[in-house]
């Protein structure tokens, strides 16, 4: 086992990465930027030093900083965290010329499935279910136009490095395919470096449900059930939930087999994540079909949900899996207990077009009791920067069936005082009781038809 980690991000994940590596009694190395210089992660960490300035491209991805910060402390591992050099495929391999351990999957696997057109054909191949679309990335629009016709309108354009929302445009018929392509190569390129697109057929109203998996360097790989994860805002997460609601043992059963085949196909090691869009269809088996959309190679924001409902650290079993071990599970041992509900906290105004609320934290109270778990690296007095990703906090909550979870959370989002800065807690609670969201079976869309 590894004696010293050093953990690449910051935020709450750096909390929850130090957390895991105390309680096996690893030294941890916190790296930081100056505008986090007071943050939690820096503070609670054995060790902390500073890798450059606010832009996270001169600190969180300052490749050369980081592998410094380990050579100066000794960090036999890196831990990545989510977002950042978390899927940096040059990164892994600058750790491994550098005889550090990457706590993730290796690079080839990352490549297989990072580029998204990539993974499709990588997938395919393993008998995995995929969105109709090109084969491929799309050069020009004369091939788009030809793919566009054959699968029929509406389409999505999609970012090939995409991740995280960025990159995708949904094109209703011809007119609108040039500008989306142009519009989406841009993002591309500014985003992930990397200006190549693909073209899918775009589902009406699919759920987005997602597969965790950990795997092995031993050749074990296992899924840990689902995470729904529809309710989204442009694309991005707000709240995740276990089990989904709509999906019948044979179908969750089918899914993460699927995932593992994934998994399989490129080699993959360590924890995972493969997304899938799940249409209802009254002519399938199962009722409904799923269609592979990408693979994350890393923990996942909402891992929290897997933990609670299977009873597994996650992060423990990523560090576990670097360090050589063996997984301690077989498929059949995986069981899920009572109903998980996870809701983000941004430091957002959604009375103002959701726009960012960085500030200092004047005033602090976090809730609490049975089944409620808190995921964050804020305190009283704490300044959040404006610099980086606006989650401040993830609100996880338990009950043995989805009724009881989601009176749960909201007691929990009613507890949750904040003074000195604005958060999206009385958005997340609307959302909690509109009756789409109660009855379950609510989608992709669901909150841009409430006009969000």
């Amino acid at each position: 086992m590894f004696k010293k980690i050093l953990i690449a991000n910051r935020g709450e994940i750096a909390v929850r990465v130090i957390r895991a590596c105390r309680e096996l009694g690893i030294k941890t190395v916190a790296v930081y930027s100056t505008a986090d210089k007071s943050a939690l992660h820096a503070h609670i960490a054995d060790e902390a030093i500073c890798v450059g300035k606010p832009a996270s491209a001169e600190s969180y991805l300052n490749k050369q900083a980081i592998i410094s910060a380990c050579e100066v402390t000794g960090a036999e591992a890196i831990h990545p965290g989510y977002g950042f050099l978390s899927e940096n495929p040059e990164f892994v391999r600058l750790c491994a010329k550098h005889n550090i351990k990457w706590i993730g999957p290796s690079p080839e696997a990352m490549e297989a499935m990072g580029d998204k057109a990539n993974a499709k054909q990588t997938v395919t191949k393993a008998g995995v279910p995929v969105v109709p679309g090109s084969d491929g990335v799309v050069k020009t629009l004369e091939d788009a136009k030809k793919i566009a016709a054959e699968i029929g309108y509406p389409v999505m354009v999609k970012a090939s490095a995409g991740g995280g929302g960025r990159g995708i445009r949904f094109v209703e018929d011809e007119s609108g395919l040039e500008a989306a392509m142009l519009s989406s190569k841009q993002d591309a390129e500014t985003f992930f470096s990397n200006g190549d697109i693909y073209i899918e057929k775009f589902i009406v109203n699919p759920k987005h449900v997602e597969i965790q998996l950990l795997a092995d360097t031993h050749g074990n790989t296992i899924h840990l059930f689902e995470r729904d994860c529809s309710t989204q805002r442009r694309n991005q997460k707000l709240i995740e939930e276990s089990p989904c609601p709509v999906l019948s043992p044979e179908l969750r059963e089918k899914m993460g087999n699927a995932a593992v085949a994934a998994a399989k196909a490129c080699n993959y090691s360590n924890a995972g994540t493969i997304e899938f869009l799940l249409a209802e269809n009254a002519g399938s088996p199962c009722g409904a079909e799923f269609y592979f959309m990408e693979m994350n190679a890393r923990i996942q924001v909402e891992h929290p949900v897997t933990e609670i409902v299977t009873g597994i650290d996650l992060i423990k079993a990523q560090i576990r899996v670097a360090a050589g071990e063996k997984l301690p599970w077989k498929q059949e041992d995986i069981t899920m207990s009572g109903h998980v509900i996870e809701c983000r906290v941004n430091a957002e105004d959604p009375a103002h077009n959701f726009r960012p609320s960085p500030g200092k934290i004047e005033a602090l109270h976090l809730p609490g009791g049975f089944g409620v778990r808190i995921d964050s690296a804020m305190y009283q007095g704490y300044s959040i920067p404006p610099y980086y990703d606006s989650m401040i906090a993830k609100v996880i909550v338990r009950g043995d069936d989805r009724t009881e979870a989601i009176a749960k959370m909201r007691v929990a989002l009613s507890e949750f005082l904040l003074d000195g800065i604005t958060a999206n807690i009385d958005y997340q609670m609307d959302i909690l009781q509109d009756e789409e969201f109660l009855g379950g079976k609510y989608d992709i869309g669901f909150l841009g038809r409430r006009g969000s």
